[in-house]
């Protein structure tokens, strides 16, 4: 069984910057690549960025490059996603996911085992 539990949602104003942290519960951390979605109130969800086991491959929504920055501490089973220059269009409850791979330079915008509860974020205008 692995666990996932997002943290640092909260309310912000456009502009600003958050912290997202995922918390991984397995033997190993290393193993699991890891991916971060979010879904608005009457939409759908969507992939927004996800990073290798390696740590070393990163992949990001195109509304989100250069914005956002996925990271990870395999030593605390973390992966944190830094929120810069937030647009109220980023309001949506941010989920994290992870997925056991054999590549360590292997992403994924989809097919993952593993899911938190999520984490709200909301960007005021």
């Amino acid at each position: 069984q692995v666990q996932l539990v997002e943290s640092g949602g909260g309310l912000v104003q456009a502009g600003g910057s958050l912290r997202l942290s995922c918390a991984l519960s397995a033997r190993t951390f290393s193993g699991y690549a890891v991916g971060w979605f979010r879904q608005a109130p009457g939409k759908e969800r969507e992939f927004v960025a996800a990073i290798s086991w390696s740590g070393v491959s990163t992949d990001y929504a195109d509304s989100v490059k250069g914005r956002f920055t996925i990271s990870r501490d395999n030593v605390k089973k973390t992966v944190y996603l830094q929120m810069n220059s937030l647009k109220p269009e980023d309001t949506a409850v941010y989920s994290c996911a992870a997925r056991l791979v054999t590549r360590n330079e292997y992403v994924t915008r989809s097919d993952y085992n593993y899911w938190g509860r999520g984490t709200q974020v909301t960007v005021s205008s």
